[in-house]
């Protein structure tokens, strides 16, 4: 065969390509034929731009390969496509469509197209009706937006786009609008643009009229960052090698000095990145971002009240409001009489809008508003015709009223529903305990002397607030127990470790519990009330407290809630900590009973209980299957009339008159002598 034969260069473009790439000087005729081809088919194109060109396709992605070889040749090709795209982005084949936005992709790899041009153009792009090519586009431009901000902030780029993506979300067309509020939503979780433009802008959404950017707003506020996304930990596993795959690795090669030195670099620069690219993680900040929350929370509330929406999402403006109300103190007294109208049994979901009562409930909030929405719970739920269970979630819901403002609780209303503690229901009785439980820690003058237990030392201190009132205090409260001298080998408070913040149970241990010796004296107990708190004030004045310090000073705050005021110690008090701003759903529905199993329910539990286990019997068998009976096996067959005869089995018969007279006699002495 010839060499002119040999040579398919014109036709062969992936080969040409190849050639390129490994030496572009030698073929730049070829490149040159290949870009006259590519013009007149361009030409061709725009005068029928609906039509589908497979050579024009080759071409493109030809092109954009090597676009880097030959950069003044191909200066104006990036320009090219994507005006050809603004121009006939709605007409275009979608294979033609989605060629031109992956050479562009391709060509932004390479870094000859700017940033704001090319996104820009694909936000725009978002309002086709493509599935495939909208999915394409959003992995891109989350992918670039961060690695544009990989290694700092490009504060120029991120106010441009974040500019662009406000008035996308006010476009008539759903799909863009939802798609750019999930970029902003995807960014914000991945810490690329966790900053307060982006929650603001974010806020905007909630108030669309498209209802998919609605929901879509409401759950991003809704969401809490630990139940987010951990920053795409997942994602970073393809891009760089774990510090395992390292170990591994060391672990099965062959051992050299250079081969360890080189792992150990690499583990301390995974280490550095990890700790430097890691995100501020607490409940809800984006709540905490919001400029204006007042406003936001009244203009929600408005859209709430005129909203013709499907029950779920009006439960979501629900959450949102009364979430905005309780984590920023707000008044907005029109929300719980709005409440009030949902605050029935037969209610769909109404334990949820009961946790948003308890939820939008602070301190600063007038008591006689709230005590409005106490004696509706009360009525509504805490009545014997109703049962027990909605008793107790009723119960619940104002405990959890009250433990965010404790002044909407009357005494007399306290005083009824403490007499639920000897209800004949498990659990009316425990949320009945729970609510004493409640007022015994904050203010147990409200009590019976009865139902306030025995006094500890916490108790003594309680003094409860008016409404309206603060106490400031120059003092570290506890810090009596500490030694005015500052310890030998504290060391920096950095170095100290504290490991009674995860807000769990706390359970105050004595060491004289458990070796059964008595209590060591503490200095601080035999103090008065005036003595302890000059020695605290002296000690916060003068000292700088270490982590370990005020680990001590937390354990003796909790261990006062058991010990009695006389210096008697309490055996079981459970102490717990909510934290978070958030209330919990478990805290309303969490209902301390079994209930009664049905007869389904207990044969599936006998049923259970016999797998496994051999059948009822004699073990004994017998040896030959096919043997026949015995007559006493033969004898348990048969009729009962015709073994009666056999065995002597009696009839039965009456008791005679003189019988009758000796049973009697016989009782009427043995009564006597018990008297």
């Amino acid at each position: 065969m010839s060499d002119r034969n040999r040579n398919q260069l014109p036709n062969n473009l992936p080969q040409l390509q190849n050639l390129i790439k490994r030496d572009p000087e030698s073929y730049v005729e070829e490149f040159l034929q290949q870009f006259r081809h590519y013009e007149s088919n361009l030409q061709i194109f725009q005068l029928k731009p609906t039509q589908n060109s497979k050579n024009l396709i080759e071409l493109i992605m030809f092109f954009c390969q090597i676009s880097q070889c030959y950069p003044k040749e191909l200066e104006e090709f990036p320009q090219q496509l994507i005006d050809l795209l603004q121009r006939h982005s709605t007409v275009l084949d979608p294979e033609m469509r989605m060629t031109f936005c992956k050479g562009l992709i391709l060509l932004r790899n390479k870094g000859l197209i700017q940033p704001t041009s090319l996104l820009g153009l694909f936000f725009e792009l978002l309002r086709c009706q493509d599935k495939l090519l909208r999915k394409m586009l959003y992995i891109h431009i989350v992918n670039d937006i961060k690695k544009l901000n990989k290694k700092h902030k490009d504060n120029k780029v991120n106010t441009t786009l974040q500019n662009f993506m406000y008035t996308m979300l006010r476009d008539s067309n759903a799909a863009a609008g939802k798609m750019s509020l999930d970029i902003m939503v995807e960014l914000y979780g991945k810490n690329v643009w966790r900053d307060t433009k982006t929650v603001n802008v974010i806020v905007t959404a909630c108030f669309s009229k498209i209802t998919k950017i609605v929901v879509a707003a409401l759950k991003f506020f809704l969401g809490s960052d630990a139940e987010d996304k951990n920053d795409s930990d997942s994602e970073s596993d393809d891009e760089a090698p774990t510090p395992r795959t390292l170990l591994m690795a060391q672990r099965i090669n062959k051992k050299t000095r250079k081969r360890k030195k080189k792992t150990d670099k690499a583990l301390r620069i995974i280490k550095k990145d990890k700790k430097k690219n890691k995100p501020i993680v607490f409940n809800f900040s984006a709540l905490h971002l919001i400029h204006d929350p007042q406003n936001f929370a009244e203009k929600l509330f408005r859209q709430l009240e005129s909203s013709n929406e499907r029950f779920e999402v009006k439960l979501m403006m629900m959450n949102l409001v009364s979430r905005l109300v309780g984590i920023n103190q707000l008044f907005l007294f029109n929300f719980y009489p709005f409440l009030q109208r949902f605050v029935q049994p037969h209610q769909r979901e109404v334990t949820k809008v009961l946790l948003f009562a308890a939820q939008s409930t602070h301190e600063l909030v007038p008591p006689d508003i709230i005590e409005t929405m106490v004696r509706t719970i009360v009525n509504n739920f805490v009545t014997e015709r109703n049962s027990n269970d909605v008793m107790a979630v009723g119960l619940n819901a104002v405990r959890e009223i009250c433990s965010r403002c404790p002044l909407a609780m009357g005494a007399d209303l306290l005083q009824d529903l403490v007499q639920y503690k000897t209800y004949r229901n498990k659990a009316v009785v425990h949320a009945a305990r729970s609510l004493i439980q409640l007022f015994r820690s904050i203010n147990p003058e409200m009590l019976h002397k009865r139902d306030r237990g025995k006094p500890t030392e916490h108790s003594v201190e309680i003094r409860a607030k008016e409404y309206g009132q603060s106490v400031a205090q120059d003092f570290i409260p506890g810090a009596e127990v500490l030694n005015e001298e500052t310890p030998e080998g504290d060391g920096d408070a950095s170095d100290q470790s504290d490991s009674d913040s995860d807000g769990s149970w706390h359970d105050v241990v004595h060491s004289s519990d458990e070796e059964g010796e008595a209590p060591e004296s503490n200095p601080a107990e035999s103090l008065t009330a005036e003595e302890k708190k000059a020695k605290a004030t002296s000690i916060s004045q003068t000292r700088l407290l270490s982590q370990q310090d005020f680990k001590d000073i937390k354990i003796h705050q909790l261990s006062k809630q058991m010990e009695g005021s006389k210096g008697k110690k309490r055996k079981h008090i459970e102490i717990s900590e909510e934290s978070g701003d958030v209330l919990s759903l478990n805290r309303i529905e969490g209902i301390q009973s079994r209930p009664r199993h049905d007869r389904e329910a207990r044969l599936a539990t006998v049923m259970a209980g016999r797998e496994g286990r051999e059948k009822f019997g004699s073990k004994k068998g017998r040896m030959n299957p096919n043997a026949s009976t015995t007559n006493k096996e033969k004898s348990k067959k048969k009729p009962f009339m015709m073994v009666k005869q056999k065995y002597n089995i009696k009839s039965k018969t009456k008791r005679s008159f003189r019988d009758k007279q000796i049973a009697l006699r016989d009782c009427l002495i043995k009564r006597s002598k018990r008297r």
